[in-house]
C-alpha cells in the first residue's frame, strides 16, 4: 500500500503545477486552498495562496473556513444521537416536535417524518430560503417560521433532490427537544465529543483566530477578489450557513465515521449501529447526477467500494469531503474562488485512481441515438421550471436542447445574495441516453468525479400530458411551471 507521502507529495505537484500555470497570481480562479488527508492512521496538511488576498494573508494549516453544508453531515450525527438515546424518532412525525409548522401545500406537513429531513425526500421548495431578520436564540426558528409562505416540489419519497429546509427543520427539533440553541447544541455534542478545538459556530467567533474568506472573480479586472459577504444567515445554521472549522478539524469528524462512531480520542459520539445507518443508501434516484442517499451522506460508489460524501458553499467558497470506510481514508478540502470545485475534482480523482488504486469509469458516454430519436421528443423536455426564486429554462435551439437558469429573488432581503447566483447562461446540452444530457462543449471524462456529475441535467416524472415533471441539475430538482 502506498503510504500518505506519496499523496501529500502528489497534490503538493499538482497545485504547484497550477500556480505556475497561473502566473504570480496564483491557481487558476482560486485565491486560496487548504487539503488534508487521512489514511490509515496517519494525517496532513497542505494549503496554498492566501486566506485573503487583498490582505496578502497566507493561507496556513490551521487557517478556519466556512464549512457550508457539509455542516449537514454534523446536524445528521447529532439528531442520530438524539434518536439513540430515545428522545427523537426518526418514523416520528415532524409535527409531533413542531405543530406549528406550515406549508402553502395543504396537508403536505402531516405526511413528514424526521426521517425525510436528513435524506432531501421531504419535497419542501425553500432551499433558495435564507431569512436574515433574526439573530441569536431564535435565528434558526425564524427560518422554519418563514417556511409558511413556501410550497413543495413533489410529494414526501417521491424524489431526492438536495435542499436545505429539511436540514433547518432537524435543527430546530433539536433546539425543541433539548431547550439549547443549534450552535452551543453543536458545539456541546459535535465539536467537543470529536476534539474539534479549533472550530467555531459563527463568524463573531471567526473573526477571532485566522480565517478564509470567499473570493470571487472580478470581472472588471480578470482577477480574484475577496466577496462581499462573509457568512449566509444565522437562521441555515443547521444546513451549513455559519460553521467554520479548520482541516484537521473536519478530518477528525471524518474520522469518527471511519470509526463507526469514535473519535480520535477514543470518545464513543455514536453507536456504531447509528453510525452505519447514515451510510446506509435510503433513497437511489438511479442518475448519475444524483447519488444514492444515506443519512446525511451522499454515497458513490467506486468499483465495489462506497465513498460517503458531501460538499459546501458559502459566498466565494467551497469545501469537499469524502470519506472511504474500506480504505480507513479521508481527504477534506477547501478553496476560495470559482476555481475551487475543478482543484477539489481534479484532487479526488487523483487520490482514488493513482493512490488508491481504485477503478473510477467515466460515468457517461454521449449516445445521440439512444436518447433522442426524433424532434417531438427532443421539445417535450422544453418548458419552464421552476424551484424557490430560481427559475430552469429548457429550450429546442437547431436541433438541440439548450438549458439556463435565473435568479429571480423574493424579496429585497434575498437580493442581496444574487451577486453570488450567477447570471443565466445558456448551456447547450447533449444527449447522453433517456432522460440524460450534458453539457455539449465539455468531454465525457469531465462527468466521472462528484463534482462533474452534477453539471449533468436530468429529467424526471410525468405530467398528466406526458411531459417530463422535473428537471435536475446540481443534486436538485425543479418543478415544470409551463
Amino acid at each position: 500500500m502506498k503510504g500518505i507521502a506519496e499523496a501529500v507529495t502528489g497534490l503538493e505537484r499538482q497545485l504547484q503545477q497550477a500556480s505556475e500555470l497561473a502566473g504570480a497570481t496564483g491557481m487558476p480562479g482560486v485565491g486560496g486552498y487548504l487539503a488534508g488527508i487521512y489514511h490509515a492512521g496517519q494525517q496532513r496538511v497542505i494549503c496554498a495562496g492566501y486566506a485573503n488576498t487583498a490582505a496578502r494573508i497566507d493561507m496556513t494549516q490551521d487557517t478556519g473556513f466556512p464549512l457550508g453544508s457539509i455542516t449537514k453531515a454534523m446536524t445528521t450525527t447529532l439528531v442520530m444521537r438524539y434518536v439513540e438515546r430515545g428522545e427523537i424518532d426518526l418514523d416520528g412525525a415532524v409535527t409531533a416536535y413542531l405543530p406549528d409548522l406550515t406549508l402553502q401545500t395543504p396537508g403536505h406537513v402531516d405526511t413528514l417524518r424526521v426521517r425525510h429531513l436528513l435524506n432531501h425526500t421531504h419535497g419542501i421548495d425553500g432551499t433558495g430560503l435564507m431569512p436574515s431578520a433574526v439573530r441569536g436564540r431564535d435565528a434558526v426558528k425564524s427560518y422554519v417560521d418563514a417556511l409558511a409562505g413556501c410550497g413543495t416540489l413533489f410529494p414526501v419519497e417521491q424524489f431526492v433532490s438536495y435542499s436545505n429546509p429539511g436540514f433547518s427543520i432537524a435543527g430546530r427539533i433539536l433546539e425543541v427537544v433539548t431547550g439549547i440553541p443549534f450552535t452551543e447544541l453543536l458545539e456541546r455534542e459535535l465539536y467537543e465529543p470529536v476534539g474539534m478545538a479549533d472550530s467555531a459556530t459563527s463568524a463573531e467567533q471567526a473573526i477571532m483566530r485566522r480565517t478564509a474568506v470567499g473570493h470571487t472573480l472580478d470581472r472588471r479586472t480578470g482577477t480574484i477578489r475577496p466577496v462581499d459577504l462573509f457568512a449566509l444567515p444565522p437562521s441555515g445554521a443547521a444546513a451549513g450557513s455559519t460553521a467554520v472549522v479548520t482541516i484537521a478539524d473536519l478530518l477528525a469528524f471524518a474520522r469518527t465515521h471511519l470509526a463507526n462512531g469514535r473519535s480520535p480520542s477514543g470518545r464513543r459520539v455514536l453507536s456504531a449501529e447509528f453510525s452505519a445507518l447514515m451510510r446506509t443508501v435510503t433513497h437511489d434516484m438511479q442518475t448519475p447526477n444524483i447519488p444514492p442517499i444515506g443519512y446525511g451522506w451522499w454515497l458513490l460508489q467506486f468499483g465495489s467500494t462506497v465513498a460517503m460524501w458531501h460538499i459546501g458553499g458559502t459566498p466565494g467558497c467551497t469545501s469537499h469531503l469524502i470519506v472511504l470506510p474500506d480504505y480507513d481514508f479521508a481527504f477534506a478540502a477547501f478553496g476560495s474562488g470559482p476555481g475551487a470545485p475543478l482543484r477539489h475534482e481534479r484532487h479526488t480523482l487523483w487520490l482514488l485512481r493513482d493512490y488508491l488504486g481504485l477503478e473510477v469509469p467515466v460515468t457517461v458516454t454521449f449516445d445521440a441515438a439512444t436518447s433522442v430519436d426524433d424532434a417531438a421528443k427532443l421539445a417535450g423536455y422544453a418548458g419552464t421550471y421552476r424551484t424557490l426564486q430560481y427559475r430552469h429554462d429548457v429550450r429546442t435551439v437547431e436541433g438541440h436542447l439548450e438549458h439556463s437558469v435565473t435568479f429571480e429573488p423574493m424579496d429585497s432581503d434575498h437580493a442581496r445574495l444574487g451577486a453570488y447566483a450567477g447570471g443565466p447562461q445558456p448551456t447547450k446540452l447533449a444527449p447522453v441516453s433517456n432522460g440524460i444530457f450534458a453539457p455539449a462543449d465539455r468531454p465525457a471524462e469531465s462527468f466521472t468525479g462528484p463534482f462533474g456529475r452534477m453539471n449533468l441535467v436530468s429529467f424526471h416524472g410525468t405530467t398528466p400530458d406526458g411531459h417530463p415533471s422535473h428537471v435536475g441539475r446540481a443534486l436538485a430538482l425543479a418543478r415544470r411551471d409551463t
